[in-house]
């Protein structure tokens, strides 16, 4: 069956349609069948006055109408919608599901923050190459970031309001970031996580950035390791340049050149307060997770 993911991010709307052939105990062998991305910043403003704007709204909707037609042309049986940071702030969230439904016939599932990191966390585990002791994955968004690792037998999950685009917005210095993150590095370096996992628009951008990649490569960016100093020089450099410099960059998208350099600082802020020597980055993210969790879903259906 072919099971289509839509990710209502606070920077990027993503598509991931992908054909499910068999289950095992590991979860789903699944074929990607098509992915899509469309920056539409609908987060735009949402940090200083917590509404949706009617242009970043529409910018979404026409986003999703033609994912929506890629679904149909890929005879998509299922179709989940999730939304993250950015509307689950909004206090005029609900008019903008309501027209999302409208546009799109969809009902989108507003995921909490410990909904968003346990997704990541379950798209990351299961699209490892290999085990990895002490795991500890961070999702870098662009209105919210998690960090999620095992604890107890359990996974432990923490969401803060620091994304890349609201960092941004809120013109915040990597001290600033610090201070935020401070006593959550702490808590984790005390539960025993020290191998920091990546994934989201920041992460994979600071690898393609590093591989200095004219087109995208998702099969070389999957599991390549960001070194701290890497990441400490590419933030350098970053920060020295215009947003215009930053768009000529191979590897970062131009959409991105303006929010890159918060990205990038709360990346180095992670690293650093772990002291772990740099990220190990994952292409399988929260779409991953949402995909394995409606394929246990639909398994569990009579």
């Amino acid at each position: 069956m072919k099971i289509a993911v839509v990710d209502i991010g606070t920077n990027s709307i993503r598509l991931l349609i992908s054909e499910i052939s068999t289950g095992t105990i590991a979860g789903p062998v699944h074929n990607v069948v098509v992915t899509g991305l469309v920056s539409t910043r609908l987060g735009e403003g949402i940090g200083k006055n917590a509404y949706l704007l009617r242009p970043a709204m529409e910018r979404t909707f026409d986003a999703l109408t033609g994912f929506r037609e890629l679904t149909e042309q890929h005879g998509a049986e299922r179709v989940i919608a999730a939304a993250t940071s950015a509307v689950r702030d909004a206090a005029n969230r609900q008019e903008f599901l309501e027209l999302v439904r409208e546009r799109t016939g969809w009902d989108v599932r507003v995921l909490s923050g410990l909904e968003e990191a346990e997704m990541s966390y379950l798209g990351v585990i299961h699209g490892l190459k290999k085990s990895v002791d002490a795991p500890v994955v961070i999702d870098i968004g662009g209105g919210s970031t998690e960090f999620i690792w095992p604890a107890a037998g359990s996974v432990k999950c923490i969401s803060l309001r620091l994304g890349a685009v609201r960092m941004t917005e809120q013109d915040a210095k990597i001290s600033d970031i610090r201070e935020i993150l401070d006593e959550t590095l702490s808590s984790i370096a005390s539960a025993g996580g020290k191998n920091l996992i990546g994934v989201g628009g920041t992460i994979t951008t600071l690898a393609a950035i590093d591989l200095q990649m004219a087109v995208y490569d998702r099969s070389r960016v999957h599991g390549y390791c960001l070194k701290k100093e890497t990441i400490a020089g590419i933030l350098r450099d970053l920060e020295g340049m215009t947003v215009r410099q930053r768009q000529q960059i191979p590897g970062l998208q131009p959409e991105r050149a303006d929010i890159v350099v918060a990205g990038a600082r709360i990346a180095l802020t992670a690293v650093e307060g772990l002291q772990t020597p740099g990220i190990t980055v994952s292409e399988t993210d929260i779409m991953y997770g949402l995909l394995y969790r409606e394929w246990e879903k639909f398994k569990k259906t009579p």
